[in-house]
């Protein structure tokens, strides 16, 4: 039975989950870069969150979540998901702030409070930045990451990275201010960039970005 449910176990559990859902493996020394702790903070909560039952961690020190760490990490992203949809939707916060602002307030809005905002919004079936909501389906089809995207090949926008969303709020700043969302129809420019860029076009306006911001973009061919 885990225990020793606390602001710190939360924050580990939720960083799991999306470390994971991105489909890495969960390993100490990312978690440290992730909440920018230290190894030897990582280290030591991660044998008190496997003493209390939250995580299990592998002989090659890979970390994942036990069935009670996944209940409740699924619990704390659906909450900060529908109050970023909320954030973004209804107050009209732009994707960085709604992140930074979802983190504040998750803890201190009560379950029924989150329930009714989801039901007023209509139980939207992602977060701003097209990341699924739990216990929802967003229906997408095949999704590829834009820098793997063909030139001229038009395609929709449907999902950013969680990674981005954390450590790339810079990448959610540029893409707002060129009107770039969930949605929107993109594609690859033929333009002569750095072999470690690409030029994404968008509605007649071309813009340059790094192979590596590309890659957090994901994207459904039309």
């Amino acid at each position: 039975m885990a225990t020793g449910h606390t602001e710190t176990v939360d924050k580990y559990l939720e960083a799991i989950y999306y470390i994971a859902g991105e489909g890495e493996v969960v390993r100490p020394s990312r978690l440290a870069y992730w909440l920018s702790v230290s190894a030897p903070t990582v280290s030591n909560a991660l044998v008190r969150l496997k003493r209390d039952g939250w995580i299990d961690i592998g002989s090659d020190r890979s970390v994942t979540l036990t069935e009670s760490g996944t209940a409740t990490a699924t619990g704390l992203v659906r909450r900060h998901r529908i109050l970023e949809r909320w954030l973004t939707d209804v107050l009209g916060f732009d994707w960085a702030s709604a992140d930074v602002e979802a983190d504040r307030l998750s803890s201190a809005i009560s379950d029924a409070v989150v329930d009714q905002i989801d039901t007023t919004m209509g139980s939207p079936s992602t977060c701003p930045h097209g990341n699924v909501i739990p216990g929802r389906d967003a229906h997408y089809g095949v999704l590829i990451a834009l820098a793997d995207l063909e030139p001229g090949v038009p395609a929709t926008v449907r999902r950013i990275s969680e990674v981005a969303e954390h450590e790339a709020p810079a990448l959610l700043a540029m893409l707002a201010e060129h009107g770039i969302h969930e949605g929107s129809e993109v594609r690859l420019g033929e333009s002569n960039v750095g072999p470690n860029d690409v030029a994404l076009s968008m509605a007649g306006e071309e813009l340059t970005l790094s192979l590596g911001a590309a890659r957090l973009i994901w994207v459904e061919t039309i």
